[in-house]
């Protein structure tokens, strides 16, 4: 009775041990899988643009491959940046409204997304050094055009924690995480439920044995306060990758001016597939204040 007593007792904490092994074990590999490179073959821009395919450097190491799509003299130009592992194609249904207004529209993957090399992505690092060179790359072709920023979740982030800052005239945020902390939190949560919070410093710890950095790297909320440019903040109210409260701290740690919009019912993703009229109403007005004053 009491070989079987001691028995029951180790078995009793065995077992939690086992799991809590097994369940870091599981994070560990997730952190492998997250920065996997998301390549894949790119197909043609639809509508029928006349789309000029451009490659470029990025300090990152990659080539950026992308579409350009020339707009009106004066009207300005926009940079479309993707999220986490999408490509240049996601962002393509903005390219009508856009190319309507009269406004020049760069697109591009980022290092490891799409068409662009890269060995893994880094949630906003280096891909923030590919929106320099997005910018750059612009502005070395077109000098006198004013140009604006359209940045989705990670694509937002790129653009925020780009140091110097970008030198933009407007810059839109769609849904971007405040801190990778935060981040990883709410994704641990949202997909294996809020038991799993607990395990968040397992992943985030990768950051340095993977990727070379640690936490403050990704925290565009401390980047946030020192961009002086006119910034409109896009948030879904049912978002749960990046809760509104999140959302609305990230723009009250912004300096103006700034503008903030919450889709109403939206989860995490492309606020313009959701609500595309208000959306690109929005959106054109907002560009419109920011863009166009070299028009005649």
């Amino acid at each position: 009775m009491k070989l079987n007593q001691a028995y029951s007792r180790k078995i009793f904490v065995f077992v939690p041990l086992l799991a809590v092994l097994f369940a870091a074990l599981g994070v560990w590999g997730a952190g492998a899988i997250l920065s996997l490179p998301a390549a894949r073959k790119i197909e043609n821009l639809p509508g029928g643009f006349a789309v000029e395919p451009v490659a470029f450097a990025s300090q990152s190491g990659a080539t950026l491959r992308g579409w350009f799509i020339p707009g009106q003299p004066g009207a300005g130009i926009v940079i479309l940046m993707h999220g986490y592992r999408g490509d240049r194609s996601q962002m393509a249904g903005r390219v009508p409204f856009l190319v309507q207004a009269e406004y020049g529209v760069l697109l591009f993957d980022f290092q490891a997304h799409g068409e662009s090399v890269g060995k893994q992505i880094t949630l906003g690092y280096l891909e923030s050094l590919d929106a320099q060179a997005a910018v750059a790359f612009i502005k070395e072709r077109y000098p006198a055009e004013k140009v604006g920023v359209v940045g989705l979740s990670l694509g937002g982030a790129a653009a925020v924690l780009a140091t110097p800052p970008l030198p933009i005239d407007a810059l839109i945020l769609e849904m971007v995480y405040p801190d990778i902390h935060r981040a990883t939190a709410n994704r641990l949560a949202r997909y294996m439920g809020n038991w799993a919070r607990p395990f968040t410093p397992l992943l985030t710890w990768q950051l340095k044995p993977r990727l070379g950095i640690d936490e403050n790297a990704l925290r565009p909320i401390a980047r946030v306060s020192v961009l002086p440019v006119p910034k409109l903040f896009i948030a879904g109210e049912k978002d749960r990758h990046t809760p509104l409260s999140e959302s609305a701290e990230l723009f009250a740690a912004a300096q103006a001016p700034k503008e903030f919009w919450v889709v109403p019912g939206a989860p995490h993703g492309d606020a313009h597939q959701m609500m595309a009229s208000e959306y690109e109403q929005r959106v054109l007005a907002f560009l419109a204040k920011h863009l166009r004053r070299l028009r005649r």
